[in-house]
C-alpha cells in the first residue's frame, strides 16, 4: 500500500491469538522502524474496537517486528505531504485525529493492555507505550519525545507522557529531547519492570497468561475503576472506588474466589 512513496511488503499490523485469551499485535513495519503511518494508525484502531467488545480476550500485547519498538509517526509521510497543494493539512489533521483515538482506545479497553518495548520507543512511539497499562521494557529499551530536535514539539505525546511520569520528567524529555534507558524509565514510571532483552517476549508471555487467568470480571471492574479514580479529589476517589468494590464484592467469582482460598483450591472464574 502507498505510504510516503513507500510499498509495504506485508500486513502493517499483525494479530495472534494465544490460549487462554491472550491477544498480541504487532507493529509490522520493521523497515520502516514501525513508523506509526496512517494505513498503521487505521489498523491499530480497528483490532482495538474489535477486541473491546470480543468477551474472549482477556489480555493484550502491544509488540512489534524488528530492533525498534516505534519511532513515532512516519516522516516520509510527513514530508511527502508537506508537498501537496494544502501542505499536508488534510492528511495531518486525519493523521493527528486517529492516533488520538488509538491513544484513547488502549486505556479506555476493558482488557489490560501490556506494551513489550524491545528498543527504541521514539515520540508517539513513547505515546503508544506510555499509554498502555503496563509497560515491559527489555534492558536495550530507550525511550525519548525528541521532535524538539526537528521543530516539532512532541505536544501530543505528552499528553500521555505526563499521565504516566512526574512533570518535571516529562518535561525534562520534552525539552531536550534526550533518551532515557529503561533504567531510568522504570524510576521515573513510564516502565513497570525490566527484563533481559533476549527474555522479553517470554516473560510478557508469562505476565499475560498470568493476567489472563485471573477473573476477567474483577480486572476489568478494577482498570474502569482506577481510570475513574486516579484524578479525583481523595473524598471523590473512595466514592467511586467504594461503589465499584461494592459491586465486586456481590459478584459470583468474588463468592467463588474467597471459597476457594478458603477451601484451598484453585477457583473456577465465571467471570460475572
Amino acid at each position: 500500500m502507498p505510504d510516503g512513496g513507500r510499498v509495504e511488503a506485508g500486513p502493517v499490523l499483525l494479530r495472534d491469538q494465544a490460549a487462554g485469551g491472550v491477544v498480541t499485535l504487532t507493529l509490522n513495519r520493521p523497515a520502516a522502524r514501525n513508523g506509526l503511518s496512517l494505513a498503521l494508525l487505521d489498523a491499530l484502531h480497528a483490532a482495538l474496537s474489535g477486541i473491546a467488545g470480543d468477551a474472549g480476550v482477556r489480555c493484550v500485547v502491544i509488540a512489534a517486528a524488528g530492533p525498534v519498538f516505534c519511532a513515532g509517526h512516519d516522516l516520509k509521510e510527513v514530508r511527502a505531504a508537506h508537498g501537496s497543494e494544502d501542505r499536508g493539512r488534510v492528511l495531518f489533521g486525519r493523521m493527528l485525529a486517529r492516533c488520538a483515538e488509538v491513544m484513547q482506545a488502549i486505556p479506555s479497553l476493558p482488557q489490560p493492555v501490556i506494551a513489550a518495548v524491545q528498543g527504541m520507543a521514539t515520540a508517539a512511539g513513547c505515546q503508544l507505550a506510555a499509554a498502555c497499562d503496563v509497560v515491559v521494557a527489555s534492558d536495550a529499551a530507550r525511550f525519548a519525545t525528541p521532535g524538539v530536535d526537528i521543530g516539532l514539539f512532541c505536544s501530543t505525546p505528552a499528553v500521555a507522557l505526563a499521565r504516566a511520569v512526574n512533570r518535571k520528567a516529562a518535561m525534562d524529555m520534552l525539552l531536550t529531547g534526550e533518551p532515557v534507558d529503561a533504567e531510568t524509565a522504570l524510576r521515573i514510571g513510564l516502565a513497570s519492570r525490566i527484563v533481559p532483552a533476549e527474555r522479553l517476549r517470554e516473560e510478557v508471555a508469562a505476565l499475560a497468561a498470568r493476567i489472563a487467568g485471573r477473573s476477567a470480571l474483577a480486572v476489568r471492574l478494577g482498570k474502569r475503576t482506577f481510570g475513574r479514580q486516579v484524578g479525583l479529589p481523595l473524598d471523590q476517589a473512595y466514592a467511586v472506588a467504594t461503589e465499584a468494590m461494592l459491586d465486586n464484592m456481590l459478584a459470583e467469582d468474588a463468592e467463588e474466589g474467597i471459597a476457594a482460598f478458603v477451601e484451598k483450591r484453585t477457583p473456577t472464574w465465571r467471570d460475572r
